[in-house]
Order: C-alpha cells, then structure tokens, then sequence
C-alpha cells in the first residue's frame, strides 16, 4: 500500500503544481502582437483536467517506449492542426467522446504493462491529438486568431512549448519508478490506472448525458 499512497502524493503534487502555468500572463489585454500569443499559450497548457493528464500519459508513454521526443511531436504536432483548423471554423465531431477515449486507450495501455510499438503508437497519438487541439481551438484559438495570424501563431508555439515541458517532465518524473521492473512497475501502471479511470468516468458519463437527452430528461 505504502507506493500506491507514495505515488498518488507525487502525481497530485505535480498536477497542482502544473496548475501555476495556467495563469493567463497577459490577463484581459488584448492580443495583438506575436509575442503577445506567444506569452497567451505558454500561459495555457490545461484548458481541463482530461488534456493535461493526456499531456502527463503522452510523455509516460513516450518514456516507456523510449522515444521520448517523437512521440510526444506526434501529440503536439497533430495538436497544432486541430487547433489550428479549428480556429479558422474547421470542426472535428464527438471530439469530447474522442478526448475521454483517448484518456482510456492509453491510460489501459500503460495500465496493462504492455505499450505499442513506436509507429502504432505515433499513430494512436496523432489522431487524439488532432481532437485534443479542436477542443483548444473552442476556447482560445477563435480569440487568438481574430487578433491576425502571427498572434494565433505565437499562442500555437506557446501552448506547443509547454505542452511538451510537460510531458516530458512527466517521463523523467516516472523514470524514477520504472528503473527496477520498467513497465510493470506496479506504481507505473498506477499512473495508467489513474488516467484509464478518468477516462471512463468522462465516457461513462457522456453515455449518460446522452440517454438522458435521447429520452428527453436532459436540462
């Protein structure tokens, strides 16, 4: 019991600590240079629990399968197009159901003790992120991109910087349990458990919503 309770209180530190980059640099200034969106997304690495504990599996999982840095430009590349698209009116659909399901698929797969090889997995990252950064698209990229392209630019470079500070802090943090026994690590695939179980309540949750809709008791 001793490195569950170990572990849950180094991954909550480091959500939490995670949270101080959340802090829009700029407050309610408008946005109207490059560095102005540039200073916008290094100040938005989380828009929601579901992208940032994405951001901390894409760079455990990258750690584990030992490419650390092109796994994780999958995510973020893939990323920058959906939110990009979406900043100029391109949607992707059920891109919430696709965002709870991406925290499932690869939380089990860190969870089970067995990744994919590095293209599946390259693969598996891309598409989750092409919905991941639709989503960044709904809140800020609109705003960003209305103040002209070099701000929206800035604020995808930004958000891309810090997302991969993030995800690659996230492996050098888990480095430090999987030294003895790798990916069955019982604390390593804890932190699969963890994201895997916050992925099926949001799925579980939208099915939910969706009944309720479907027969008319939604609000």
């Amino acid at each position: 019991m001793k490195p569950f309770i170990q572990f849950s209180a180094l991954f909550i530190t480091f959500c939490t600590s995670s949270v101080a980059f959340a802090h829009h640099p700029l407050g309610a200034l408008q946005m109207e240079t490059f560095i102005h969106g540039f200073l916008s997304g290094i100040g938005h690495p989380i828009l929601g629990i579901d992208h940032l504990f994405f951001v901390i599996i894409v760079g455990i999982t990258a750690f584990l399968i030992g490419h650390r840095i092109w796994a994780a430009a999958s995510y973020i590349i893939a990323m920058v197009v959906g939110c990009a698209a979406m900043s100029f009116g391109i949607d992707f659909p059920v891109k919430e159901l696709m965002i709870a399901l991406s925290l499932l698929l690869v939380g089990g797969m860190v969870l089970s003790g067995r990744v994919l090889e590095l293209i599946p997995t390259l693969g598996i990252f891309a598409l989750f992120g092409l919905f991941h950064g639709s989503a960044f698209g709904n809140s800020l990229a609109e705003q960003e991109s209305s103040s002209g392209v070099p701000v929206l630019i800035g604020y995808l470079l930004g958000l891309s910087l810090i997302q991969f500070f993030i995800s690659f802090l996230a492996g050098t943090v888990i480095s430090n349990f999987a030294l003895e026994n790798g990916m069955t690590s019982i604390r390593v695939r804890f932190s699969g458990a963890m994201v895997a179980g916050t992925g099926l309540f949001l799925t579980l949750q939208m099915i939910e919503s969706s009944l309720f809709n479907a027969m008319g008791w939604g609000h």
